[in-house]
């Protein structure tokens, strides 16, 4: 499961940071209106001599001190974005809820040493402003701490709040009977859609599936639909290891439908997905 986090986290971070931390932290951004209500699509792009770093995502709204979204005509505008890791000044011009200009990072210099007192150190100027820009706060820290994980460390903490990993979510999943301590399961949870909802309908379904064959029912579609479908052809006591294979392998309820309409009645899933490898039909 490392394997899946590192691969999503190493993408990330190389978008999140930059090779020459010595330059200062000015860039640009732009602004444009958001599909969802209360936000906007904000963008920062920070380039040096080393390389340079995007960043595009919906922001709250009540992110903004100081800028205005109602005025509709053209404007010079001035705004900032305050978070435990530093402050982001940004200027520039808006029309009609688009803009872009200029800004510039002022990282707070207690964060550091506060984080690395929760146990969250290698903070650099880099990493710094990635927590600036995905919001992650001393409280947020504590909070994570409390939940008492393992193998959280200060890029998975970043990593918690880049795929929303926070107090409700490992909660909400604890209260549907998973241990939800390993972080990069929790990670790999948020990025494959296994929620709540979808542990309980398994459970409902008579699958006592793991952390990990959860994530996998999600990577090769193995859905609560799914094992209904099967299970009233008469594999209601599938195991969920078998349940994946029949997917990777194209068992649907139709082939088994199929068979069964020739005669083939009685044929175990380990056979049907032998069949299907071998390319009967």
């Amino acid at each position: 499961m490392s394997k899946i986090f590192s691969a999503v986290l190493l993408s990330c971070l190389l978008n999140l940071s930059s090779a020459h931390a010595a330059d200062d932290f000015k860039g640009s951004w732009t602004i444009m209106p958001s599909d969802d209500a209360g936000h906007v699509r904000f963008g920062l792009v920070h380039r040096s001599r080393g390389g340079s770093s995007q960043s595009e995502s919906d922001w709250p709204v009540t992110a903004f001190q100081g800028l205005d979204l109602a005025e509709k005509a053209r404007h010079d505008v001035q705004f900032t974005v305050s978070r435990d890791a530093g402050l982001i000044r940004c200027e520039g011009y808006l029309k009609e809820g688009n803009g872009a200009g200029l800004f510039e990072f002022a990282p707070d210099t207690k964060y550091v040493k506060a984080m690395d007192a929760l146990g969250f150190d290698d903070i650099d100027d880099d990493k710094q402003f990635a927590m600036a820009i995905h919001d992650v706060s001393l409280e947020f820290a504590r909070a994570m701490k409390a939940e008492k994980l393992d193998g959280l460390d200060t890029d998975k903490l970043l990593a918690f709040r880049i795929f929303n990993v926070d107090s409700k979510f490992i909660r909400e999943m604890r209260g549907a009977g998973l241990t939800a301590t390993d972080v990069d399961k929790l990670i790999a949870f948020r990025i494959h859609g296994v929620t709540p909802e979808m542990v309980r309908a398994v459970r409902k379904a008579g699958i006592n599936a793991s952390e990990d064959q959860l994530i996998a029912f999600r990577i090769h579609g193995v859905t609560p639909e799914f094992i209904e479908s099967v299970g009233k052809l008469g594999f209601r006591k599938a195991e969920a290891d078998q349940l994946v294979a029949m997917r990777i392998h194209g068992v649907t309820p139709e082939y088994i439908a199929q068979l069964k309409s020739r005669g083939m009645k009685d044929l175990s899933i380990d056979q049907l997905v032998n069949l299907r490898i071998h390319g009967i039909d």
